[in-house]
């Protein structure tokens, strides 16, 4: 005899808002678990290109300089301004950014792992466990994890959890009236936050959060006077406009009476645009991975197994089983190409990252589908959405493949927001009860595995030479936690000792390119309006630089020889050379670098 079909169970109207023991167990396991990789990683590799663009900018500001004001500066102002508060309050130690790392990258795993919880709580069965395997990964592939120091998207993909955390609690209906606007005020406050963090994730997720505030208030106010509608949500999207809007002004009233509006708009928008913005066809080439065509053949033929209603229960579970192949097929493969790639980073990371257009596509149609068949409209129906949009949002960087580092956690929640669908598909109490916990548990061990290695490989890290050999470590008791294989830190100590003995503090000097996080260590002044040459930070032609060489009486000219980084990405450095070789005449030549004087 074939089982009765038992609904689903309909989410519960308090899903957990008061912690248990277990939840409390279950985020300090996780907190401690992902902390440590942040440590363990600043151990092995420093990458001085990138640490030294936000710890000498964060320098600049806590010296009283003013971004897009007195500075050209194309980033959203966040992440150096909590530099620059951790270096007034606590002193110029690279182990401090390091602990910050830390402490916000086990915040985030905790934080998703929450959200998943209550996306899933009340929808699937065993939903805690679900949740735990599905934020289990992100012990390696956490917002800190792979790239384990300051940076403005990692720091971006926090706010975005925390405004995604505060939208799905819009779901449980408040004890007041009052409760529900304070919720949706901190939800529309929260929802602005990632914009000033890093604006090409944070826009979208702005945009993408708004439109759909707007729609499901046209969607209710259309629904009003049957059943479908829900008026306890009415009030607390109310709100989140309403916070949105506050947060808004109150954010360009600060930047209007420091910095400027007009020159955040054109460093963060226009400059940050016209250097970084990628084409359209780059972009789309995500989607063009051959390994697609497979993958989503596999997926619908799985779904419209799953959609079955017809035959004995034997043919269903059959049916069911044969859908739980196909969908799980697509990680068995990437975890298969971990023992195919083992010796070849590189390899193993084009297949581990090819994961996500697969499941975004997938999660592309949950919007669509839940407009269609749900009666009760909410923010999280529209999750989704809102979620792709701020993937898409980072990879306006660096594309799918080096894009991924800091956002895992959004990959990890539409995953769970997928289990949920593909549970309301099955439809079945025995179905149910085996497919979506071994769908989630292929998933989790996909992830954690690969996770590891992919983050433990430093395979992110391949921009930076990695020599063989042992970590070295710098004696200036301001490094104190970076550490790095190869010469750069010993050959950085000797031109820091060079520097304290010979160049005045009062001197202006530049940096060619700018690797090194020569301010904060030394605690000087910048006096030059770029501090890393690159073509996302550097406005100025060759001709510009030398002549506010010049403007500005730089008195010196440091040129790196031995970078960290792979590729010198200073914009018309020959050119640049040239022209300032002009005012400046060779005074020392060190393991890694050239000094110059001005005569």
């Amino acid at each position: 005899m074939t089982q009765p079909e038992s609904p689903l169970p309909q989410p519960s109207r308090h899903t957990g808002e008061r912690w248990q023991p277990r939840d409390w167990a279950v985020a300090a396991g996780l907190f401690l678990a992902t902390a440590p990789v942040v440590l363990w990683q600043n151990a092995q590799v420093a990458v001085l290109w990138d640490a030294s663009y936000t710890l000498d900018s964060a320098m600049r500001i806590a010296f009283g300089q003013m971004p897009y004001r007195d500075f050209p500066f194309s980033h959203a102002p966040l992440t150096f301004l909590i530099q620059a508060a951790i270096i007034r309050l606590t002193g110029r130690v690279f182990f401090h950014q390091v602990l910050f790392a830390a402490i916000m990258g086990g915040l985030g795993t905790v934080l998703a792992w929450r959200i998943m919880l209550r996306l899933l709580r009340g929808r699937i069965p065993r939903a805690f466990t679900i949740a735990l395997l599905l934020a289990a990964p992100l012990t390696f592939l956490g917002i800190y994890s792979i790239l384990p120091f300051p940076s403005y998207d990692c720091d971006c993909a926090l706010a975005i959890l925390a405004a995604v955390w505060c939208m799905v609690r819009l779901d449980a209906v408040p004890k007041s009236l009052a409760r529900a606007w304070a919720r949706g005020l901190a939800a529309g406050c929260l929802i602005c936050l990632p914009l000033f963090v890093k604006q090409n994730m944070g826009l979208p997720f702005l945009l993408a959060a708004a439109g759909s505030v707007l729609f499901l208030l046209c969607a209710n106010r259309l629904r009003r006077g049957n059943s479908v509608s829900d008026p306890a949500a009415t009030p607390a999207l109310a709100a989140v406009l309403a916070g949105i809007a506050v947060a808004s002004v109150g954010a360009l009233l600060l930047l209007h009476c420091t910095a400027g509006i007009r020159n955040y708009l054109h460093w963060t928008i226009h400059f940050a645009a016209q250097r970084r913005m990628p084409g359209l066809a780059s972009m789309a080439a995500i989607y063009s991975d051959p390994s697609l065509f497979w993958t989503l053949t596999a997926a619908a033929v799985a779904l419209a197994l799953l959609h079955l209603r017809r035959g004995a229960g034997a043919h269903r579970r059959w049916a069911a089983f044969a859908a739980f192949l196909l969908l799980a097929a697509p990680f068995l493969v990437t975890l298969s190409a971990l023992i195919r790639y083992y010796d070849d980073p590189d390899s193993f990371g084009d297949a581990f990252v090819a994961l996500w257009p697969f499941i975004m596509i997938l999660a592309a149609a949950l919007p669509v589908r839940n407009l269609v068949r749900q009666r009760n409209l909410t923010l999280r129906t529209m999750l989704p959405l809102i979620l792709l949009a701020a993937i898409h949002g980072a990879m306006l960087s660096q594309q799918l493949w080096g894009s991924t580092y800091a956002i895992w956690p959004l990959l990890a929640i539409l995953i769970a927001d997928l289990l949920v669908f593909l549970s309301g598909l099955a439809n079945n109490r025995n179905v149910n009860r085996w497919f979506v916990p071994a769908l989630a548990g292929v998933a989790s061990v996909t992830l954690l595995v690969g996770g590891a290695f992919y983050t433990l490989s430093e395979e992110r890290l391949s921009y930076i030479n990695l020599p063989n050999g042992p970590v070295e470590h710098s004696a200036f008791p301001q490094l104190a936690g970076a550490s790095a294989p190869g010469p750069y830190l010993p050959e950085l100590d000797e031109l820091l000792r060079y520097a304290a003995a010979n160049i005045p503090r009062t001197d202006g000097l530049i940096l060619l390119p700018g690797e090194d996080p020569f301010y904060f260590i030394t605690g000087r002044t910048p006096q030059f309006p770029v501090l890393l040459f690159d073509k996302a930070t550097d406005p100025y032609s060759p001709e510009q630089i030398a002549e506010l060489v010049r403007a500005r009486n730089i008195r010196w000219l440091i040129v790196k020889r031995d970078l960290q980084i792979k590729e010198d990405v200073t914009p018309d450095r020959a050119a640049t050379l040239e022209l300032l070789l002009k005012q400046f005449a060779p005074v020392a030549h060190l393991r890694g670098y050239d000094v110059y004087r001005r005569p």
